[in-house]
């Protein structure tokens, strides 16, 4: 049996507790099911958030885990990022660009209707390039997250396959508006 890609998982989910809840019940499972999700959430605990608090010491716990997100999208070969707001969350779009620049092949999550982004964008255009570019594609539900992550990964297992990276530009059909 082969391994599993790791496949660092960009959100903003862990801000609040209902995305917390979908991102620990339902997200996660699903993306396990085809590839290693990689969980920056996962990486910082209670305490460390508790003594930051008690000490004043944001800015060097910021740049622990800021740290330990390069590292952990350093050591993978996929992104998902989740794409829903009225705008794409800053460090999401940031974690993308990064994991672009570094090869991985980035895919994104736009369920939500809103239009955020320029005409003709499912969601600002330097984010959607930087996905595009990568191989990837932004799609319109979890499901085909789940089976694009499944080809990418089955493309990565496939050493004819260009160092087992397939580039494409498939665009997400654009939702309901």
């Amino acid at each position: 049996m082969t391994s599993r890609p790791r496949c660092y998982v960009a959100s903003p989910l862990g801000f609040t507790e209902a995305g917390r809840h979908y991102y620990n019940a339902i997200y996660l499972p699903a993306l396990a099911a085809v590839v290693e999700p990689v969980d920056p959430w996962s990486f910082t605990t209670p305490a460390e958030l508790q003594a930051a608090e008690r000490d004043g010491a944001w800015p060097e716990l910021n740049a622990r885990i800021g740290a330990r997100n390069v590292e952990a999208i350093r050591s993978c070969t996929l992104l998902a990022a989740h794409l829903d707001g009225q705008e794409v969350d800053s460090g999401t779009a940031a974690e993308i660009g990064f994991g672009s620049a570094l090869g991985l092949r980035c895919f994104g999550l736009r369920g939500d209707w809103r239009e955020a982004g320029e005409k003709g964008a499912a969601v600002n255009l330097q984010v959607e390039s930087f996905i595009l570019l990568s191989g990837g594609r932004v799609v319109g539900d979890l499901a085909q997250l789940v089976e694009a992550l499944r080809q990418a990964a089955a493309d990565l297992a496939t050493p004819a396959c260009s160092g087992g990276r397939s580039r494409g530009s498939t665009r997400r059909q654009p939702g309901p508006r």
